[in-house]
C-alpha cells in the first residue's frame, strides 16, 4: 500500500513523495525502459523522481495530484494481480481527472475493484467511465444497447461478460452475430464454404473469443456448438434460451433484421446489440434498424442503453483524437 504522501507548495507548483510497501512490484509499474513514466510525465506535464521505493513528482499542484492519483492506482492493480500497460496507464490517465470514479484510482488495496469480468486468461477492469456503467448492466440487465464509436470496448466487454458466464455455466451458449455488410467497398465473390464467406465479416469476434479464452478452448467449444458464430440471416426461426447472444455492428440491420433478432430471445438469456450509429453502410443510412430499435425500446424495465464517446476510446491515444476529429466536439 502506498502511504500518504509528503507535499511541498511553492507558488502554484507542488511536490509530492509517494512511498510504496513493495518495492520489488515498481519494475511493473515504470514500465520497461520507464516508459509508464514518461507518459505519465509527457500528458500532465510533471517530473518524476524514483529514488528506492520513493517517487517524488514535481509539477503544477493540479497536475502533480493527479499524477500521484494515476501512479497509486496502478500501483494498486499491479497488487491485485491486474496487467498495466501503454492502454491502461492512459485509460487511469484520463479517469484520473473525473473526481466522481469512486474505486478507479483507489488509495485503499485491502479490496479489489468491485467492477471486474474474470475470463480464463485475464481480468478486465474497467477503462473509462461509460465502461463502468456498461459493465454493471451486463451484470444486471437482459437486453443492452452498446452505442458508440469503435475502440470504446463495447464488443469486447460484452464478449468477456460472455465468456465469464460460459465458464461458470450460467449460460450453455455463445452466439456471436453480425450482418454481413461491406464498409463502402465491393468485395465482389468469394471462394470456399459459408463459414469461409462470412469469417472475415466476424473476425472481431473471433479476435475478442482469443483474448479471454485460451486458443484450444475455443476451438473444442465452437466444435461442440458451446460457442457459435454466424451472420443474423441464420437466426431466422430460432428461439435462443439460456445463451448470452451478442450483435456486433447492428447499426447494419435494417429495422426488420433487428426486429427478427431480438424476438430471438429466450428464458435465462442475455442479448448484447452493439453498434456505432453513426457509421451505417448500408444503401439507405437513414433506416438503419439499431437507430430504430433504440427509439422504440428505450425505457423498458430489463433494456439499457449505454451511450459511448470519443472520450472513451480505450486504444491509442490518437484514435480518440481521430474519432474526435471525424465526429466533432459533441460526439
Amino acid at each position: 500500500m502506498s502511504r500518504k504522501p509528503v507535499q511541498a507548495q511553492v507558488g502554484d507548483r507542488s511536490r509530492l513523495e509517494i512511498v510504496f510497501e513493495k518495492p520489488q512490484l515498481l519494475g511493473r509499474l515504470f514500465g520497461e525502459y520507464d516508459q509508464n513514466l514518461v507518459a505519465i510525465e509527457n500528458r500532465l506535464g510533471v517530473y518524476i523522481a524514483a529514488r528506492g521505493n520513493k517517487l517524488q513528482i514535481e509539477g503544477e499542484a493540479a497536475a502533480a495530484a493527479r499524477a500521484r492519483d494515476v501512479l497509486t492506482g496502478l500501483y494498486n492493480r499491479i497488487v491485485h494481480g491486474e496487467d498495466v500497460d501503454a492502454g491502461m496507464v492512459e485509460a487511469v490517465i484520463a479517469m484520473s481527472s473525473e473526481p466522481t470514479l469512486e474505486g478507479i484510482i483507489r488509495h485503499d488495496v485491502a479490496e479489489p475493484p468491485s467492477v471486474m469480468i474474470r475470463t480464463r486468461k485475464k481480468t478486465i477492469v474497467p477503462r473509462s467511465a461509460t465502461q463502468i456503467t456498461y459493465m454493471q448492466a451486463l451484470a444486471r440487465d437482459e437486453i443492452i444497447f452498446a452505442l458508440g464509436p469503435a475502440g470504446t470496448g463495447k464488443t469486447y466487454l460484452a464478449v468477456a461478460q460472455a465468456v465469464s458466464q460460459l465458464i461458470t455455466g450460467s449460460i450453455d451458449r455463445l452466439i456471436l452475430s453480425r450482418p454481413a455488410v461491406e464498409a463502402g467497398e465491393r468485395l465482389g465473390f468469394l471462394p470456399g464454404d459459408m463459414k469461409e464467406k462470412v469469417d472475415p465479416y466476424l473476425r472481431p469476434l473471433y479476435d475478442a473469443l482469443y483474448d479471454t479464452l485460451p486458443a484450444e478452448q475455443v476451438e473444442r467449444r465452437i466444435a461442440s456448438g458451446e460457442i457459435e458464430i454466424a451472420p443474423i440471416a441464420f437466426m431466422r426461426g430460432r428461439t435462443l434460451a439460456n445463451a448470452f447472444i451478442i450483435l456486433d455492428e447492428a447499426q447494419n440491420t435494417t429495422p426488420a433484421q433487428m426486429k427478427m433478432f431480438l424476438t430471438r430471445f429466450g428464458e435465462g438469456s442475455r442479448m448484447v446489440v452493439c453498434g456505432d450509429p453513426r457509421q451505417v453502410d448500408l444503401p439507405d443510412p437513414g433506416k438503419s434498424g439499431l437507430a430504430d430499435a433504440v427509439s422504440k425500446l428505450s425505457g423498458i424495465k430489463g433494456i439499457s442503453v449505454v451511450g459511448f464517446n470519443a472520450a472513451d476510446v480505450v486504444r491509442h491515444p490518437i484514435v480518440g483524437k481521430i474519432v474526435q476529429a471525424y465526429e466533432g466536439p459533441d460526439s
